[in-house]
């Protein structure tokens, strides 16, 4: 990447929103992670979609991400631009509606767990099931999160997105393709900006109380006290996949610091100086076992990002 491009970026992004050579385990809830090129955190929507612009123009890769939560960045780095929406990007509105639902739309930036308490407070239910999720509002829609019997799926309602080429779109319901852990941003490589959810009034201390309790399920029953991008693995139609490497002896088993969770098997966890090679390796072992005992295909549910090893 020439100078021409690092200053017409810092025009467009603004130069207090560009980090060079920026370590990316700073930036991921595994904690691991080697170094970007060019970490940029746009400020509004135009800003980021004249930089992804600018990067179509000097054919410059780049990749957008949330919080990190669901992500194994490679030892070797990012080449490129990193786009990182996370506390940008972020406002939250409501508007009642005639049936007596409450539209709730808010910027991919804001993380769910806030927004779910945000809704808590103002009086709605249906997204208890989200106050714990460790991933932002836009990363959530993209992967139609779910947990606790819930998913985005069944609260979204429209999102805004933009293509690769920074034209931005409305999408409505029917056309979001949500499924488990899939949609259309997915599929056809959009990127969420903003999205509405159709929510219903509720009792706001019963909300509370509900969100308390999934929470404290969530502290007892995962290894929170661990780095880690969350479930591992996606579930296998008719099986779970905890259960799975718990019965085929994997539970505990290590590759250097990385490291299957003795809490809960489904997790793989950072217990200090994990590489992403390490976490490569453990995860291939698993599937390798699980695959040789049980005749069970491990899918990862964790995007791997970067210039990993071959």
């Amino acid at each position: 990447m020439n100078h021409q491009f690092r200053n017409e970026l810092e025009l467009i992004a603004g130069a207090g929103s560009i980090l060079y050579d920026e370590p990316m385990r700073l930036h991921t809830t595994f904690r691991i992670g080697g170094t970007a090129d060019i970490f940029v955190t746009p400020q509004n929507e135009e800003r980021f979609a004249a930089a992804v612009r600018l990067c179509r123009q000097h054919a410059v890769p780049y990749y957008v991400i949330g919080n990190g939560s669901n992500l194994l960045v490679a030892d070797r780095g990012i080449r490129g631009v990193v786009f990182q929406i996370y506390h940008t990007m972020d406002d939250v509105s409501f508007e009642d509606n005639k049936d007596g639902t409450v539209t709730v739309t808010a910027g991919a930036g804001i993380m769910l767990s806030k927004l779910a308490r945000t809704a808590a407070e103002h009086g709605l239910t249906g997204l208890e099931f989200a106050s714990g999720i460790p991933g932002t509002f836009g990363g959530a829609m993209t992967m139609n999160a779910g947990a606790y019997g819930g998913e985005m799926s069944q609260c979204a309602v429209s999102a805004r997105v933009m293509d690769c080429e920074g034209n931005t779109m409305e999408l409505k319901q029917e056309a979001l393709a949500l499924g488990y852990r899939t949609s259309i941003f997915q599929q056809r490589h959009l990127i969420v900006l903003s999205a509405s959810l159709l929510l219903k009034k509720g009792d706001t201390q019963k909300i509370l109380e509900k969100m308390d309790d999934l929470n404290s399920q969530r502290r007892e029953k995962q290894p929170l006290e661990y780095p880690s991008a969350g479930s591992t693995f996606k579930r296998p139609e008719g099986y779970f996949a905890g259960k799975l490497i718990h019965e085929a002896g994997m539970r505990g088993f290590c590759v250097g610091d990385a490291c299957v969770s003795e809490k809960h098997s489904g997790f793989v966890i950072n217990k200090g100086e994990a590489t992403a090679e390490d976490v490569r390796r453990l995860i291939k072992a698993v599937q390798d076992k699980v695959m040789e005992q049980f005749g069970v295909a491990l899918e990862m549910e964790v995007k791997m990002l970067g210039e990993f090893e071959d």
